[in-house]
Order: structure tokens, then C-alpha cells, then sequence
């Protein structure tokens, strides 16, 4: 008896883990979409080719 109740203990952790992995995977923010993401990344490559370019004029 003492086996099974040893037994209980990393079967309920395993089910408490299974749960909260579960919970913690869930998708919490809507989804963005990629052309809104790819939009940010053209802006932030734009901005990085500005700045390349103020900084190779200026020396």
C-alpha cells in the first residue's frame, strides 16, 4: 500500500505538469500576421540602411 501511495506522487506531478504546460502554450495574444511583421522588418531595415549611410557620409 505504501508503494502505491509513493507511486501517486510523480503520476499526480506529471499530470499537474502536463496541465500547466498546457496552460502556458496557449496562444495569449492575437495573432499579428505577417505582412504586419514583415511591414516592422522592412522599417527596421530601411531605418538601418539610413543610418549606414548618414554615418558613411559623414566620415
Amino acid at each position: 500500500m505504501g508503494a502505491l501511495l509513493w507511486l501517486t506522487i510523480p503520476v499526480l506531478a506529471a499530470i499537474a505538469a502536463t496541465l500547466y504546460a498546457g496552460w502556458a502554450a496557449r496562444n495569449n495574444r492575437k495573432n499579428v500576421g505577417d505582412v504586419e511583421e514583415l511591414a516592422g522588418y522592412t522599417r527596421f531595415r530601411e531605418a538601418m540602411e539610413r543610418a549606414r549611410t548618414d554615418t558613411d557620409a559623414a566620415a
